[in-house]
């Protein structure tokens, strides 16, 4: 079968490619051994934001306790997984609707390159004048013994019951976040973390600040510690690992692996269409193109040129559309992408870290400041609020912007925007933000 465009995925960068490619009169087919829908959709950031939901509530109610709300608050889990499963049940079939409609054909089962321009769907070969990898990540190997009996992302969000204990390996995103819902929906957590600190993708203090909203709720985070192996032990496991005073043993109903992801890249057999790989990642220009074959594209967590956030997604498949459309002409611009951890509170970033100003040379002025005592935190009783801001010296332009706290996962889009279209401290100053709003603390944040 021919056609002039095959995606490999159905997630976010594949429906978006694929809709403006049929859009512009293109053959267009999409390829996915799992259900339609992608991560976001199904395993990620949707179902997870759709269970941290129910966390917050109980948060909430909690900080409240003693101040004007009286009464006990709990999860029901199996009740929050149906909540969470009334989104990502429906997705697989509108998703398949969606490419039907549009004209768009479908191919389910594993996706593999027989040539520079063919690839093998179960007994069928498909080929097409460019092929778009869009599919996705998978959790990186551990290399260690009892590895097969951890599971992964995916298997956390469709538990129907809660285990009375869970340990994580891994102090990231996925642990971060999951540690919070469990914690709060009853269960013993235990993070291990083999760095120094847990989420080393944000500012060193505003994650020390945080830490404060783990010990509330108990979540045990085991830092410096190497994971050796995972024992099955009849109806438990014991997670052993080397931390810096000898080795330790933690037992565990559920073991989550949440030691970072990587493309998905292993079973497509790249080899047979001369796709090259460099550490782990497709080697691509500056416009995603395979350097050694110029028919396959690329985007998205596979593609991982950027950081491994939806929205990224979204704009590689745009950038890749619009270079097949007229040619390799457009590179994409990360500029001033925000990222959040979803914990409660939430953490948020945008921009440089201070490390990052500082090797680059710039002449920059810091703001770094908790403020438990500010409106926006004291109303909620949430004691974990503060900033770090980062500000080039003569221009006003904003370099990054790092928060911690109630909404900071919405108010930092402002500062992304401003990163983006050049906007300067003044111009967010000069601004009248409704207020009181989480929002109208920037000012003060400059």
């Amino acid at each position: 079968m021919n056609f002039d465009l095959v995606i490999i995925g159905t997630g976010t960068a594949a429906t978006v490619a694929a809709m403006r490619m049929r859009k512009a009169g293109w053959r267009v087919a999409v390829i996915d051994e799992k259900p339609f829908g992608g991560t976001c959709a199904l395993r990620g950031c949707d179902p997870k934001k759709m269970l941290v939901a129910g966390a917050e509530v109980v948060a909430a109610a909690r900080r409240m306790h003693g101040n004007g709300v009286d009464g006990d608050v709990r999860i029901d889990w199996p009740g929050l997984i149906a909540f969470k499963r009334t989104f990502t049940d429906p997705v697989p079939q509108k998703r398949e609707q969606r490419y039907a409609a549009a004209g768009i054909g479908s191919f389910k089962g594993l996706a593999r390159f027989t040539g520079p321009n063919s690839i093998q769907v179960d007994d069928q070969e498909l080929s097409a004048r460019n092929i778009l990898i869009a599919s996705g990540a998978s959790p990186v190997p551990l290399g260690i013994s009892g590895e097969q009996h951890l599971i992964d992302n995916e298997a956390f969000l469709a538990m129907e019951s809660l285990p009375r204990r869970i340990v994580l390996v891994g102090g990231g995103y996925i642990a971060a976040e999951f540690s919070h819902i469990a914690a709060r929906a009853g269960a013993e957590v235990t993070v291990m973390q083999r760095g120094p600190r847990l989420l080393p993708q944000f500012e060193p203090e505003l994650v020390g600040w945080l830490m404060d909203a783990f010990d509330r709720i108990g979540v045990h985070v085991l830092t410096d510690t190497t994971v050796t192996a995972v024992d099955a032990k009849g109806d438990h496991y014991e997670v052993r690992g080397n931390a810096r005073h000898g080795e330790i043993v933690v037992e565990a109903d559920i073991v989550v692996h949440a030691a970072g992801r990587a493309p998905a890249l292993d079973r497509l057999n790249l080899d047979a269409a001369n796709i090259r790989i460099e550490h782990g990642r497709l080697k691509l220009n500056a416009f995603l193109q395979s350097v050694s074959n110029p028919a396959v594209y690329a985007a998205g967590d596979a593609a991982q040129h950027g950081p491994p956030l939806t929205p990224v997604s979204s704009h590689d498949a745009k950038v890749v559309a619009a270079n097949l459309l007229k040619g390799n002409h457009r590179s994409p611009d990360y500029r001033g992408v925000p990222s959040v951890a979803f914990t409660i509170p939430p953490i948020a970033a945008v921009g440089m870290s201070e490390a990052d100003a500082r090797s680059s040379g710039l002449r920059f002025r810091v703001k770094c400041e908790r403020t438990s005592d500010w409106f926006t935190a004291r109303r909620l009783a949430e004691p974990v609020y503060g900033y770090k801001t980062l500000v080039e010296e003569g221009t006003g332009r904003i370099l990054g912007a790092h928060l911690v706290g109630p909404h900071v996962d919405e108010v930092i889009n402002v500062f992304g925007l401003a990163i983006r279209h050049g906007l300067t401290a003044a111009d967010l100053k000069s601004m009248m933000f409704a207020y009181p709003t989480g929002a109208s603390d920037i000012g003060d944040m400059l």
